[in-house]
């Protein structure tokens, strides 16, 4: 048993230390492009996903209800979204990327997906496919722990 253990905190160890490493050179190429961390990730969601509802963001991106609202309206200031009529529902709006926010994210995205691959660069694509696969069930083991 205590073989396991010292293999399941090694395990973590190496985890968190390569996470670490890669999360911080991701943050420096947002940093780099002058968006904070937040202002990326919703403008990565609708470039890539399309609009969405303010709400969906906020549930996406675990972002509190209380700060979506303040973020998309600076968003919008800086002319990168604007909302518009929720077809679906009357009462809702989503929030689309303008021309300007589309430009920017022209720009910046493929050299922020270049980064990205850079730092996955060190293994092979058969081991990045079995990595995915570990991570997910991973993921998936440990949110059924929390139930």
């Amino acid at each position: 048993m205590e073989d396991q253990s010292n293999r399941d905190l090694r395990l973590f160890r190496v985890w968190m230390k390569a996470s670490k490493a890669v999360f911080g050179n991701i943050q420096k190429d947002v940093e780099s492009h002058k968006i904070s961390n937040e202002n990326f990730m919703i403008l990565e969601l609708l470039y890539s996903k399309g609009p969405h509802p303010v709400q969906k963001i906020s549930e996406i991106l675990s972002i509190p209800s209380g700060s979506i609202t303040y973020v998309v309206d600076k968003l919008e200031k800086k002319g990168l979204v604007e909302r518009q009529p929720n077809p679906n529902d009357r009462r809702a709006s989503n929030v689309v990327l303008t021309e300007e926010g589309r430009a920017l994210f022209d720009e910046i995205f493929p050299k922020h997906v270049a980064t990205i691959s850079q730092n996955l660069s060190f293994i092979s694509n058969d081991e990045k496919e079995q990595l995915i696969d570990l991570l997910k069930r991973i993921g998936m083991g440990a949110q059924n722990l929390e139930k």
